[in-house]
């Protein structure tokens, strides 16, 4: 699968971004679909993830002000960020589960990443 992130940049603390990650190739089915990061000298963590199904996990750290969405039919996932902190900078990956035309188990892909810079 391919993941191609849009959406990151530079914003003012408080600000909004709203990133995305659009999925293609030969995929029978997209499960879980994620957003993670990574910020200088720390490990990457997750930041949001949501089912197919449309059930949701956020990290405490982003909780009531991240939204995390998909749309099926056209393979995105969408992280909406509002009240942006500093702390919120980071390198942001795409995630995804997915089953590729013909395998029998599921595999896992990671987006090149976007980055997110908040000023103070």
């Amino acid at each position: 699968v391919h993941l191609v992130e849009s959406g990151g940049g530079l914003v003012q603390a408080g600000g909004s971004l709203s990133l995305t990650c659009a999925a293609s190739g030969s995929i029978v089915s997209l499960n879980n679909m994620g957003w993670y990061r990574q910020a200088p000298g720390k490990q990457r963590e997750l930041v949001a993830q949501i089912t197919r199904s449309g059930d949701t996990t956020y990290a405490d750290s982003v909780k009531g002000r991240f939204t995390i969405s998909r749309d099926n039919a056209k393979s995105t996932v969408n992280l909406q960020m509002n009240g942006l902190k500093p702390e919120d900078t980071a390198v942001y990956y795409c995630n995804v589960i997915f089953l590729p035309s013909g395998a029998t188990y599921l595999r896992q892909s990671w987006g090149q990443g976007t980055q997110v810079t908040v000023s103070s």
